[in-house]
């Protein structure tokens, strides 16, 4: 059995989309019960040189969209990076998601073998969608959203593994 591009893309990125917008609503309830500005979490972070809570977010946004545009060899939509509420937030997943969502499986054929070409910092660089996919794309999906929850845990938001894998699709 094979699997193909979009089976290994698109169904993990929109389950940790779905459990990304699961923590914020968490996030939101903890704010709410401890009387906490939403504000000092949606700007927290870990360390002085991360991004803080909503960048984590905007940037696993754009990973989401990213990846599956150039996968699927279509134009990627662009969203401003201003969100400054939970709901903001959520309702940026929420775009994502159903951009997500819109790509038709066969976009994605013949995309491991599709040259991506990208610009990281100064300098150009090709891969194939295998590569991209797999050495570059999820794991900085991965990074990004495994940061914002970390974020919230840090913070003390209740979540654990579980609220971080979200619905794990069992057959």
């Amino acid at each position: 059995m094979s699997v193909s591009i979009h089976q290994a893309a698109v169904p993990a990125i929109l389950q940790i989309l779905d459990s990304l917008s699961a923590i914020i609503d968490k996030a939101a309830a903890h704010c709410e019960a401890r009387k906490i500005d939403p504000a000092v979490l949606i700007s927290y972070r870990l360390a002085p040189d991360m991004y803080a809570f909503a960048r984590q977010i905007q940037v696993t946004t754009d990973q989401a969209k990213g990846i599956t545009a150039r996968l699927a060899g279509v134009e990627m939509p662009s969203l401003p990076d201003v969100e400054t509420s939970f709901d903001e937030l959520k309702a940026r997943i929420a775009k994502v998601a159903d951009f997500v969502k819109s790509l038709p499986a066969a976009e994605f054929e013949g995309a491991e073998a599709r040259t991506i070409p990208m610009k990281l910092g100064s300098r150009e660089v090709e891969f194939t969608g295998a590569d991209y996919l797999f050495g570059f794309g999820l794991p900085n999906f991965y990074f990004h959203a495994a940061a914002a929850y970390d974020i919230l845990r840090h913070a003390g938001v209740a979540v654990g593994k579980r609220d971080f894998l979200g619905a794990i699709p069992i057959r």
